[in-house]
């Protein structure tokens, strides 16, 4: 029998509480996620700021570039209003907030998301802040962003690295190798409709963390192709699922 996959809650626990919050990690943890996934954005003032979108419009009170605003401002934004009036006063957190709530807990790993394009000078700060929670051992760095996982390959190359990819083309596989990483973590649709390109990833020696996979079916289908990890935003639906599954 094949190894259930991992459960990675996306931006938390995203279908009860509001994305990328505390509030969503903690119910995801709580839903008994391996992982979490979540993005970051710098802040004007070169902090990490777990937050999807480059802007504050649709997920907190505020609006404009996250990137012209200090840590300070962007701390104060409600994240929660937007989701429910339940989550009112839920804060925009910085990276360094969960990494702190991730020390707690060292049942659950991260998946962690660089958004765009970054210098390897911010990707050095971030990496300072997962060394000094001791914690660098249950991180995966990850982007769509070929250079900024290059970045994070020459500022710490021990610290495993996953390449996002939403279509497979002839060169991923050349640039896989070239950057050294762990992961090739494709969307649930490639490998659902090209059943052929894990054993290409496994192959290489890389694991397949896929995204964002909500219904059973689909579940399913990658549970049967032998999936190392499926990003939902339901985890406890996920988590219950694998455990009808035996």
């Amino acid at each position: 029998m094949s190894t259930a996959p991992l459960v990675i809650a996306h931006r938390g626990n995203s279908s009860v509480a509001p994305e990328n919050t505390l509030a969503a990690f903690e119910a995801a943890w709580r839903a008994g996620a391996d992982m979490v996934e979540l993005d970051i954005h710098l802040s004007s003032d070169g902090q990490a700021v777990v937050i999807h979108n480059d802007t504050l419009d649709e997920t907190t009170d505020s609006t404009g570039p996250v990137s012209v605003r200090t840590a300070d401002e962007l701390r104060q934004t409600d994240a929660g209003s937007w989701f429910s009036p339940a989550f009112a006063g839920q804060r925009l957190p910085l990276l360094a907030d969960v990494l702190a709530w991730l020390a707690e807990r060292p049942q659950i790993g991260l998946l962690l998301e660089f958004k765009g394009e970054w210098d390897p000078a911010p990707v050095s700060t971030v990496v300072d802040q997962i060394e000094q929670e001791r914690i660098s051992g249950r991180v995966v760095a990850q982007s769509f962003a070929v250079d900024t996982v290059r970045a994070l390959a020459d500022v710490a190359p021990d610290l495993p690295r996953g390449l996002l990819i939403d279509a497979l083309q002839d060169s991923t596989f050349t640039t896989c190798a070239q950057l050294k990483v762990a992961q090739c973590n494709p969307s649930g649709r490639i490998l659902l409709e090209t059943p052929q390109a894990l054993a290409q990833i496994r192959e290489r020696g890389m694991q397949a963390m896929v995204w964002t996979a909500n219904e059973p079916q689909h579940w399913d289908g990658l549970v049967q192709l032998g999936a190392d990890g499926i990003i939902t935003d339901r985890p406890d639906r996920l988590r219950g699922f694998l455990a009808g599954r035996g």
